[in-house]
């Protein structure tokens, strides 16, 4: 599949933050089709060494942290890692995310992630989901009143998504960034989550195909 929205349009960088232990199958939907409609995506490492995936695949930050800034970028996408978990390594990933919904700029968690959000306090005033209720009820977090047992969830500009839903949380990024319109959207959905094949007249008149 080609995607002809991605012709000639240039839109604002997507940050997808990279770790040691980070789940490598939960983003790749989102990723591939931002890079087709013109967002580049630029992976943001804790500095700019090498990290190695749970796959064992091996990512060269394009960017360190520190140097990140959400006027830059369009969102921030933060996968899970076994590293959410272990400890507080992660942490600065978790208030990087509060200073983009400071400034207004989405941010996307899913799996491990949603935790690290849960515990910078992230998740307390906002609906969300992650892979079960207690996993996050385990940080201590106030927010399991506002937890949502759906596949994927947008509450303003955040998405949170448990690690089995890495489809339903691409298709709450396309709609949160407006990269297609709904239906397009619903219909990319359908192919690549329940493969329907009926999607695709759809979308080869929306033009994604």
């Amino acid at each position: 599949m080609s995607s002809s929205s991605s012709t000639g349009t240039t839109r604002k960088p997507v940050y997808l933050a990279v770790y040691d232990t980070l789940a490598d199958w939960e983003t790749g939907h989102a990723t591939a089709q931002l890079a087709r409609a013109g967002h580049p995506v630029r992976t943001v490492g804790p500095t700019t060494e090498p990290v190695t995936s749970i796959g064992g695949l091996r990512v060269q930050p394009d960017l360190a942290l520190a140097d990140v800034r959400p006027s830059d970028a369009a969102l921030l996408i933060l996968p899970g890692a076994d590293l959410w978990d272990a400890g507080d390594d992660l942490a600065p990933f978790a208030r990087t995310a509060r200073a983009f919904l400071d400034a207004g700029v989405p941010v996307a968690a899913i799996c491990g992630a949603t935790a690290g959000l849960a515990r910078e306090g992230l998740l307390d005033d906002r609906d969300h989901t992650s892979a079960v209720s207690f996993y996050l009820a385990a940080t201590g977090y106030g927010g399991g009143e506002r937890y949502v047992e759906a596949d994927a969830v947008t509450d303003g500009a955040l998405v949170t998504a448990g690690p089995t839903e890495p489809v339903a949380f691409a298709r709450e990024i396309l709609r949160l960034l407006h990269v297609y319109d709904d239906e397009a959207v619903d219909a990319w959905y359908r192919l690549f989550h329940d493969s329907d094949a009926g999607a695709y007249a759809v979308l080869e008149k929306a033009g994604v195909l």
